[in-house]
């Protein structure tokens, strides 16, 4: 069983590599449109959304299926999603920016899709320096109060790419379906376990 576990973190590991890969070799194929940082940025975010609502995924697949087995992947695609999201967020100060950081607070303070941005990647940070077993332990039920945020980082992620696109709002409002049904299910479940103990 170990083996089997094991092996499917190894092809998830490899499958959530993927789209760093297709970037870099796109990258020195000179196929990254005409607008090479836009276009990163935009692979970067979008991936760290995809991957977010995976993460999200795993909990009400465990319900269904009684697979404990997606428990044990929830750390590995929800530390991808920050990857993927700090990717995003270097990609714009350093090749975007360029490290201006008085433009960096200006668009911070006046661009409201820049500002949930941030929010999100700020929130997410906490999650993804306590993911382990460690800070499992030491924080107790606080770990949990923490790790919840993710369904706020889902919101603020949905925020930003819909006030970002602003036109054509189809793609990022799959998203936010997705997420919002995730976030339903996560609360019927609760509701469940709460009868259940009265």
């Amino acid at each position: 069983m170990n083996r089997y576990i094991t092996l499917i973190k190894i092809l998830l590991f490899g499958l959530l590599l993927l789209p760093l890969s297709l970037m870099v070799w796109d990258g020195f194929q000179n196929n990254l449109t005409a607008d090479p940082i836009e276009e990163l940025l935009h692979r970067t975010g979008i991936w760290a959304l995809r991957i977010l609502l995976l993460t999200l995924a795993m909990t009400p697949l465990k319900f269904l299926t009684s697979q404990f087995i997606f428990i044990r992947l929830r750390r590995m695609t929800g530390l991808f999603t920050f990857f993927y999201a700090t990717l995003h967020l270097t990609i714009y100060l350093w090749l975007d920016l360029e490290f201006n950081w008085p433009h960096f607070f200006e668009d911070v303070l006046e661009r409201p899709y820049i500002t949930v941005g941030m929010l999100a990647w700020m929130l997410m940070l906490p999650m993804a320096i306590t993911s382990n077993k460690f800070m499992l332990k030491k924080l107790g039920k606080k770990w949990k109060t923490i790790h919840r945020m993710v369904y706020l980082v889902l919101i603020l992620a949905c925020l930003h790419f819909i006030w970002l696109v602003k036109s054509d709002l189809t793609e990022p409002l799959t998203y936010a379906g997705i997420g919002l049904i995730w976030l339903l299910f996560r609360v019927m479940v609760y509701r469940g376990k709460r009868t259940q103990n009265v």
